[in-house]
């Protein structure tokens, strides 16, 4: 409710009802509560404003007719569509339906994610009436405790066996969120799991943690690298949210205590997103992670990704070659894929012959042909390898090397007239070299074979409405590697925080390190330098390294100093 309370701060202000010193006393007091108390709360406990004029002010900025809910009947049939557990967590109270609306209570009629929550899992428009969330409480408590018998009915029987006759769309791969919402049928926790993920999908999330613990739950969504917290469903249901998404994934639901991965797809707004599931058993119930693919996010432009000039013009012109190895490094989450696909949409022609071997294959590409490796039936990337160079390619594209055998393949296709694609997992670009020599590759081989590697990481980008002017000390940003003419008069930016932002961030953009392995740096390859000496010699050639990239795009307002140093190492290590 932090930014409810500073919006009601405001309306209230404006109103004449607070002070602007009040205004900022009560907000101070909000944030130092240990019990968490409302900004509503905090007012009407001392008796500053009265419950009424804030339901009046609000009701007044929204247009929302006002409601006592001391004086309102509530009807059970309402009441029954939407879970005391979920009405407490959104901070709302179903009030009355008539045909196809709900009268719903609300205390924060800003929070449109709520109220389009409410619709999903409802099949209702809701319509809000304002209240506050003191009145909200009380009324829950009090309705609540007379509808038991008709929520025990909807929710106290639920079992596996029940999610097990859900709608024929848990046989398909294809499952239609239209065709899961409709129908007044519809089991409620199918509701609430599709309603997760549909919002999950319209926040840009790239992934969905739902976590058990011994008294509660929550549903977390990882939007820009970042988690936030999103729902909390009741714990009573958990056990049937991980029924469905078992059910929905295909895997066994009556396993519990091994690891379990599985897949799904979803046709949502016309688009199809796939979405990879792994469960692992914790103390208090198995933990359900769900990475979204979601192909309308997939930046297919080179451009688009935010390399910085002399990085975009390495790796175009590496990815241009005629044949040999180019190579993107950098631990998971950096956008590794996302930077190999936009590489193939960049070469990819009528004329030529694109293979992939993935695992899995995160988003299909048109004209493409892609193998998914399958280790249980011996498809590893050495054996699909092995058959694609068999299959005249010109141009490969191997979603990891892991081990000797994949990199000798890959060595030797890329000496033979291929163009080879490829990804490894080492801190810079440097590094990469020697990570190939301790793997077993020959130095000479290696200095014949790659062509470019290239270093990768994300930062979030700080959002251009509220980002703010932040003076960090001049000596420790000359000691972080800015220089002194940069740490004088350079401006630097930090996150703020707005309602079209998270917590002042907004999409990432990705930090480039690239080394062309030229004349200079196979001879300190071939005559056995480390990976420190190559990367003195790159740094000779003008190399930037990831640090140096990020500060300049601090300098530039695109990020924030704390996003760099969080996500780079001194010197780019």
């Amino acid at each position: 409710m932090a930014k409810f309370d500073k919006k009601l701060a405001s309306i209230l202000a404006q109103s004449g009802l607070l002070t602007a010193e009040q205004e900022e006393e009560y907000l101070a007091k909000v944030e130092a509560d240990a019990d968490g108390k409302s900004l509503t709360e905090l007012l009407v406990e001392s008796g500053t404003v009265e419950e009424k004029a804030i339901i009046a002010c609000v009701s007044e900025e929204m247009n929302y007719p006002p409601i006592d809910l001391e004086r309102v009947s509530v009807e059970p049939e309402a009441l029954a569509l939407v879970p005391e557990d979920l009405a407490l967590s959104f901070g709302v109270l179903p009030i009355a339906k008539m045909g196809n609306t709900i009268t719903m209570a609300v205390a924060n009629p800003f929070d449109v994610l709520t109220i389009d929550d409410i619709k999903i899992i409802t099949d209702y428009e809701p319509l809000p009436v304002i209240s506050t969330d003191v009145a909200i409480k009380k009324a829950i408590e009090k309705v609540y405790d007379k509808s038991g018998q008709q929520m025990e009915e909807l929710f106290g029987e639920l079992s596996e066996g029940d999610l097990e006759l859900t709608t024929s769309s848990d046989e398909d791969d294809d499952v239609d969120i239209g065709a899961l919402t409709a129908g007044a049928d519809d089991s409620p926790v199918v509701k609430l799991v599709n309603m997760m993920i549909l919002r999950a999908i319209k926040e840009g999330a790239s992934d969905i943690h739902v976590e058990a613990y011994e008294k509660h739950a929550r549903v977390r969504y990882r939007i820009d690298g970042a988690c936030h917290e999103a729902l909390s469903p009741p714990k009573k249901m958990y056990g049937a949210m991980v029924s469905r998404l078992k059910i929905m994934s295909e895997m066994d639901i009556a396993e519990r205590y091994k690891p379990q991965d599985g897949k799904f797809q979803m046709k949502v707004q016309g688009r199809q997103v796939d979405f990879r599931v792994s469960m692992l058993p914790m103390v208090h119930g198995e933990k359900c992670v769900m990475r979204i693919l979601d192909t309308s996010n997939l930046a297919l432009s080179l451009e688009s990704l935010g390399f910085e000039q002399k990085a975009l013009d390495d790796f175009k012109t590496g990815i241009h070659a005629a044949y040999g190895m180019i190579l993107v490094t950098g631990p998971t989450g950096s956008g590794k894929s996302t930077s190999l696909y936009s590489a193939i949409r960049e070469v990819m022609n009528d004329e030529d012959n694109i293979t992939t071997v993935e695992e899995p294959v995160e988003y299909q590409l048109d004209g493409i042909n892609q193998v998914p490796v399958n280790a249980k039936r011996g498809l590893t990337f050495a054996a699909a390898l092995r058959s694609i160079l068999r299959q005249d390619p010109d141009t490969v594209m191997i979603g990891e090397i892991r081990d000797l055998e994949t990199a000798e393949i890959a060595v030797k296709a890329a000496l033979t007239g291929h163009l080879v694609l490829s990804t490894l997992h080492t801190n810079d670009a440097p590094s990469t070299v020697t990570r190939l020599v301790d793997m077993g590759i020959d130095r000479f081989m290696v200095s014949s074979s790659v062509v470019l590697v290239s270093a990768q990481r994300l930062v979030r980008r700080l959002c251009k409405e509220c980002k703010v002017v932040v003076h960090p000390d001049k000596e420790k940003l000359i000691s972080e590697g800015f220089t002194p003419e940069e740490a004088e008069t350079g401006e630097l930016h930090g996150p703020g925080g707005c309602a079209r932002c998270k917590k002042g961030y907004k999409g990432r953009m990705a930090l480039l390190e690239t080394l062309p392995m030229t004349d200079d740096i196979k001879r300190v390859v071939v005559d056995g330098g480390s990976g420190l000496d190559v990367k003195q010699a790159a740094l000779k050639q003008g190399m930037q390294t990831l640090r140096r990239v990020g500060i300049l795009n601090a300098l530039r307002g695109k990020t924030s100093l704390d996003e760099v140093l969080n996500i780079t190492m001194p010197d780019g290590g």
